[in-house]
């Protein structure tokens, strides 16, 4: 028995030790000194609950966090958790507004009202009318699971943009509110689980991986001071712990993979829509900028000449310019102005020109 808890034990530390380095920056949403624009949301609780609304009109320019959720997967909530009871105790100076992403609406509607009730969520909550990639205006990542867009007076003063959000990336994130609302004193990591673990009570397993430990949820490190490895008895309880901390930490290190490096049973998201957002990160922050229905004409020309300039001679980045368009255009008047459209589209039969073998 406790050679088999050793073993474990060296499975773990493998694991642990093979997980990816963290990846380059990633952008989701407008940036520092951009403007937050209206969009519509279905209200998923309060006293509005099935009615439309627009989150940013209605605050009206008030300190707004927006947490955008593009997948609902467990590794999310412990960070979920912190954001709601921080600006549930800043409810006078912060306005929070987690806003979920699905394809489909009625799948969308039943899945949000299990999650916000098993989660007990404070905020407002809300399922986005412009489907699976969220308000145009906003350019955001599908890459990112959670991506996190802070403002005041309708200008953003932090984005945060977490392909694979975790409890480590909280300190930065409620950095980034206290400073957003004036709260000098916020408050640590911990004393927010403590809330709201007085709140709720709790153990909550919705969203859960089978066979999860209460430490892989809460997002620290499991304490094996608490087995008994002198019986035989607490070897076993150990190895059972152990076993699904394995378990545990092997799904998280498949999900923070590249695709081409994902492990066979690790769960893809289908792609249903033309093109592809561009991996580039500059090409990316471009095109976003570029579908804004805020811009002038003259804005539009100035970023085409830099898009021209950027992939100029790079039949990588060509590519990805074409596939980055292509999906744009698939959504009509959605994205960007007319004249972006049209200009948009002219570049693109002319990049395709260019290369014959595109589709």
């Amino acid at each position: 028995m406790k050679s088999i808890f050793l073993i474990l034990c060296v499975a773990l530390q493998v694991s642990v030790n093979s997980a990816p380095r963290a990846a380059d920056a990633v952008f989701s949403g407008p940036q520092a000194g951009e403007k937050t624009t209206p969009f519509k949301v279905l209200a998923m609780n309060g006293v509005n609950a099935g009615q439309e609304r627009d989150p940013v009109t209605e605050n009206a320019g008030a300190p707004t966090a927006f947490v955008f959720i593009h997948a609902v997967e467990r590794s999310l909530v412990p960070l979920l958790r912190v954001v709601d009871e921080y600006g549930a105790g800043h409810q006078d100076t912060l306005k929070t507004e987690v806003v979920f992403l699905f394809g489909d609406r009625v799948a969308g509607e039943a899945r949000i009202k299990a999650v916000t009730s098993s989660l007990k969520l404070q905020s407002r909550v809300g399922l986005s009318l412009d489907g699976a990639e969220g308000p145009g205006n906003f350019g955001l990542n599908k890459e990112c699971m959670m991506s996190i867009v802070i403002a005041k007076d309708n200008v953003v003063t932090a984005n945060v943009a977490l392909v694979q959000p975790g409890i480590a990336d909280a300190p930065k994130v409620i950095e980034a509110l206290a400073k957003v609302c004036g709260d000098s004193t916020p408050p640590t990591v911990a004393q927010l689980n403590e809330r709201q673990t007085a709140r709720t009570g709790g153990g909550e397993r919705i969203m859960g991986r089978d066979g999860a430990s209460p430490e892989r949820e809460r997002g620290v490190a499991m304490d094996f001071s608490k087995f008994d490895l002198n019986s035989e008895a607490g070897l076993r309880d150990a190895v059972r712990a152990l076993m699904s901390e394995v378990k545990s930490l092997r799904t998280e290190v498949a999900a923070l993979r590249s695709p081409t490096e994902r492990v066979p049973d690790a769960p893809k998201r289908k792609e249903s829509f033309p093109g592809a957002v561009p991996d580039d990160a500059t090409l990316n922050a471009l095109l976003r900028q570029f579908i804004r229905p805020t811009n002038d004409d003259a804005a539009v020309d100035k970023l085409m000449t830099e898009i021209d300039a950027h992939i100029q001679g790079n039949p990588v980045l060509i590519r990805q310019a074409i596939d980055g368009w292509t999906r744009i255009l698939h959504f009509g008047d959605r994205y960007g102005t007319p004249y972006a459209r049209k200009v948009g589209q002219a570049f693109l039969d002319r990049l395709k020109s260019a290369v014959p073998t595109a589709k």
